[in-house]
């Protein structure tokens, strides 16, 4: 069962019918003890990194996040919930984040040309093979192109630590890492929810993957 974790950060109701949609099984869950009954995790999230990093710990779901991440069980961090996957958010302050893939989150640079929030369709270059992408090699996508579409809405964006935690990477007035993965973790900083055929395909590959690279 994949779980979707309720820590008070927004409506999740697109996001559970998108899991839907796609026939898997998927609960929406308030209650940290439920995790552990899931195979694979969803951490989603909208607002503020400090505001997100604050409601987790005050639910109570950072300690069982963890656990099921060293456990070796798939963990999907969707905006906001990728960016906890950070070290370090930026963002009103400073605020500590998970320390699941190493990084800082930092503000996108907002100009007249891109102002932000950065809202809308971009494409997202495919850096090298990893599993949720399922493809055979950077040079290709499952539609046949390297550029594949997807929705944001962001003003920051995941500045990885290290280059070999970046699967995938979009351009708005600069290069920044859109799916960043490490062992079973992995981030994606557009919605796939939001993103029609091909988000609906990225979930079904989260469903099925095992959490290897």
């Amino acid at each position: 069962m994949i779980g979707i974790v309720d820590y008070g950060v927004g409506n999740l109701r697109s996001l559970r019918n998108a899991v839907d949609h796609v026939g898997l099984d998927v609960a929406v869950l308030t209650d940290p003890e439920a995790l552990a009954a899931c195979d694979r995790l969803i951490l989603p999230g909208v607002g503020a990194f400090g505001s997100a990093a604050a409601n987790l710990r005050a639910r109570g779901f950072e300690a069982v996040v963890r656990a099921h991440a060293a456990a070796g069980k798939p963990l999907l961090g969707i905006c906001v919930g990728m960016q906890l996957l950070a070290d370090v958010g930026l963002e009103f302050g400073e605020h500590a984040g998970l320390g699941l893939i190493p990084g800082k989150v930092r503000p996108l640079e907002s100009s007249r040309e891109h102002p932000t929030p950065h809202v809308g369709w971009n494409d997202v270059t495919i850096q090298r093979k990893h599993a949720m992408f399922d493809v055979p090699s950077a040079s290709a996508s499952p539609w046949g192109k390297k550029n594949v579409d997807y929705y944001f809405v962001h003003s920051f964006y995941f500045d990885a630590a290290n280059a070999e935690d970046v699967v995938a990477l979009s351009e708005y007035g600069r290069s920044f890492p859109t799916v960043v993965a490490r062992k079973n973790v992995v981030g994606c900083q557009f919605h796939p929810e939001k993103s029609q055929a091909g988000g609906l395909a990225f979930l079904e590959r989260f469903a099925e993957w095992d959490g290897t690279c």
